[in-house]
């Protein structure tokens, strides 16, 4: 098993179209990083003072202060007051100073930490069909089964060589940025505490196996498909029809449905928890218009990571079994 994965690894890495590809994964969030710092970079002591030194501005902060979460949207995780201070000094600058001030907390919920995320995770799906679909398309596939006729084993390794590549290249690639973003915050001297930058680090983590899983979902839909464009084309088209479908067949209405999307669960997996409002899990009594005491009209639901984790996981484990029920019995041309 070795020196099969020796062997697909050394023709994954020499495929000029997943270099390509890795080379993007690496180019894409640097620019990004780039623009970020460029967007976020901090006005002069001189404007700052003048902005926050005007009797509207100042009296917005000191609003923003009693009450942060009719100001900041996320609300900072800290309750620390030279957090709440910061993030407030930092929305009303914002407002007032036509240019945003990087915020860890917010970068780590809403920022482009999330874009890095889905960017990167694209290019290793990418990755994960480009790498077999040229097997097939070249006809090299029975060529290797020549060698190798256990095509479990076949199977297997280019699956284990394509889910290390993705979750890798996704967790460096994804740390640097991130870390980049922490140097950047600290040289400015906005605030790096409160636990934020191991938040981040975790959704580093999660975001690294949800890369990987990307790419072995792609190698495992083109295995059974015989061709890349046929599965980009079907991701598209479940992309596209896919939530309206689930929408359709749901009995709860269009707001139960989003308990299923898997937008959803992709959201609450990298984040830890994404939150949707889902009124038909609300009692009679709050759709009647009347405040009623001792019930709970909160219709806001959370689908946690672990939530997320086992609808994702179950998703791939079946397109992996299906797509290894197939290699195994079909015929290889």
């Amino acid at each position: 098993m070795r020196s099969l994965l020796r062997v697909e690894a050394t023709r994954l890495r020499w495929r000029r179209a997943i270099v390509l590809l890795l080379v993007a994964a690496v180019a894409v969030p640097a620019l990004i990083f780039a623009a970020t710092a460029w967007n976020t970079r901090p006005v002069s002591e001189g404007e700052r003072d003048q902005i926050l030194s005007e009797r509207y501005a100042a009296k917005e902060v000191r609003r923003c202060e009693r009450d942060p979460a009719n100001f900041l949207y996320p609300e900072p995780n800290s309750q620390d007051a030279e957090v709440v201070t910061a993030a407030c000094e930092a929305q009303i600058l914002d407002w007032y100073g036509g240019r945003s001030t990087l915020l860890l907390d917010q970068e780590v919920r809403a920022g482009s930490v999330l874009g890095v995320v889905a960017v990167v995770g694209l290019l290793m799906l990418l990755v994960g069909t480009t790498f077999v679909g040229h097997d097939w398309n070249s006809g090299s596939m029975s060529n290797q089964l020549l060698f190798e006729p256990r095509r479990s084993r076949v199977w297997a390794a280019k699956a284990l060589v394509v889910l290390a590549t993705g979750t890798l290249v996704a967790g460096l690639v994804l740390a640097a940025y991130w870390t980049g973003l922490w140097v950047l915050a600290g040289s400015r001297g906005l605030p790096t505490g409160g636990g934020v930058v191991g938040d981040g680090f975790e959704l580093v983590l999660r975001s690294a196996v949800l890369a990987g899983a990307a790419a072995l979902g792609g190698y495992a839909l083109t295995m059974l498909f015989r061709s890349t464009v046929a599965t980009i084309g079907v991701l598209f088209a479940v992309s596209v029809v896919g939530g309206t479908l689930i929408g359709l067949l749901n009995s709860g209405g269009p707001d139960s449905s989003q308990r299923w999307q898997p937008q959803t669960h992709l959201a609450g997996w990298v984040t830890n928890e994404a939150r949707y409002y889902d009124e038909s899990s609300l009692p009679e009594e709050c759709l009647s218009g009347r405040r009623v005491r001792g019930v709970d009209c909160d219709g806001e639901q959370v689908v946690t990571a672990a939530d997320a984790g086992a609808y994702l996981g179950l998703l791939l484990l079946g397109a992996g079994a299906v797509s290894l029920v197939s290699y195994r019995r079909r015929d290889v041309p």
